[in-house]
């Protein structure tokens, strides 16, 4: 029988007792521990103390072949028992280890003597989660000061969004301080989606559909805006998100629904605007019309709808003898507020209805807080006229201008639709005309 081969290695035959380290004791650990059969044991001992684990009680390894059999019957220096599965005390193998001098500080000792130096995997794990605590410190601090968006940090947490994107810390920190710096300017009325890319990450395109950067602001601005968060692929539902906090991605898309305005016959938009209320058409302005439009708008009572269905009516029953009319068609575009920031300029005062369910509040106190305006059948006691069964989804939102209405739908919980109350909204026009 060569060497190492049979029991008369184990602890029967203390023939090399080499201290720690020594050369002998280093190759009879490796004839005992460091072969291929017993490499489960080797990998499931290593693995206790990479969890924390003390080596103590026993491992079972089923199905185990007659080489593994007779490879721990040589650790051990006895018989291994019978049947299909190998079990083994690791406090033995300990001993053995032990007392054979092929490892003098035991099985720990000899697992890093084989395989180097064990994994602290609970420190491991708790310094990535400082890591990326790090990485997130200065977004978290934005956040902090910005209740409508902790609903949008836990989120990313949640999706794990910013770990694909980017699985390094450092990478995630660069990124997330770009965030931050992004979310410290929103809303932001009127600014090209380019300008606040260059002035807030220095680089122009960082904003850009498709980059890391874009994919958490847009996200963000979602958010902000009171949207799902992870939204709609398409370029449009891009545009009305990065509309709600005031972003716009060009002067030619972001559009405004109007009927009846006087315009004038000095500038091209006037021209334009008086050209359609003479033929008792909407018109639809664009945010370079617009910005290019020397002046303000002048008029004097602008009713404001929430839904193009209502200037379109309007349009059908009372053609030119619509009084002035704009439709804010969902979350406000930038041209819409610039539309509204030049009534206002002009000395314009509204009045505002739009759908009663939490979106629609959403909107309306937008509006209410930039320009003011009185309620146009839009207040509790006619939220309570319309019967409707539709369901009230949604957060609640406060309506300062009628705190009641808030409570109302609260406790009734229903929405209406501002189609509902189509007649009597053609009804206020025509009086006014």
């Amino acid at each position: 029988m060569n060497a190492g081969d049979g029991p008369s290695e184990g602890p029967a035959g203390n023939t090399h007792q080499g201290t720690d380290g020594s050369p002998e004791a280093g190759a009879r650990l490796r004839r005992l521990l460091g072969g291929q059969e017993t490499a489960w044991l080797v990998e499931r001992a290593r693995r206790r103390l990479e969890l924390g684990k003390s080596l103590t009680g026993a491992i079972t390894l089923a199905s185990a072949s007659p080489e593994q059999r007779r490879a721990l019957e040589r650790l051990l220096g006895r018989r291994a028992g019978a049947g299909s599965s190998l079990s083994v005390s690791l406090a033995e193998v300990d001993r053995v280890l032990r007392g054979s001098g092929a490892s003098p500080d035991g099985l720990a000792a000899a697992l890093e003597l084989l395989g180097g130096p064990v994994r602290d995997l609970a420190r491991e794990e708790a310094d990535r989660a400082a890591a990326w605590r790090d990485a997130h410190a200065r977004l978290d601090a934005v956040v902090a000061d910005r209740p409508d968006l902790s609903g949008w940090r836990a989120w990313l947490d949640t999706t794990g969004l910013v770990r694909r994107i980017t699985p390094d810390t450092d990478e995630a920190r660069t990124l997330l301080d770009r965030l931050a710096a992004v979310l410290g300017r929103l809303p932001s009325p009127g600014i090209p989606i380019g300008r606040l890319a260059a002035e807030t990450c220095g680089d122009a395109h960082a904003l850009d559909d498709g980059e890391p950067l874009g994919t958490l602001a847009l996200s963000a601005a979602r958010a902000l805006g009171g949207s799902p968060y992870a939204g709609e692929g398409t370029a449009d539902a891009r545009r009305r998100a990065w509309a709600g906090v005031g972003v716009h991605l060009d002067e030619l898309s972001s559009l405004v629904l109007c009927l009846g305005l006087s315009g004038d016959d000095r500038t091209a938009t006037g021209r334009v605007l008086a050209a359609a209320r003479a033929a008792g058409e909407p018109c639809v302005l664009t945010l370079r019309q617009l910005r290019r439009h020397e002046g303000p708008l002048v008029a004097d009572m602008v009713r404001i709808c929430e839904n193009p269905i209502v200037v379109a009516a309007a349009a059908d029953e009372l053609g030119p003898g619509c009084p002035p009319l704009v439709c804010v068609n969902g979350r406000p575009s930038v041209a819409v507020w610039a539309l509204l920031d030049l009534l206002a300029a002009g000395g314009a005062r509204f009045a505002y209805h739009g759908d009663f369910d939490w979106g629609g509040i959403g909107i309306a106190g937008a509006v209410h807080e930039r320009v003011g305006w009185q309620p146009w059948r839009y207040d509790a006691a006619c939220y309570g006229a319309v019967a409707s069964s539709s369901p009230l989804t949604g957060r609640p939102r406060p309506t300062p201008w009628d705190p009641a209405l808030a409570s109302a739908m609260a406790r009734r919980a229903v929405r209406v639709e501002e189609e509902l109350v189509l007649g009597d909204l053609l009804a206020d026009l025509a009086a006014a005309t």
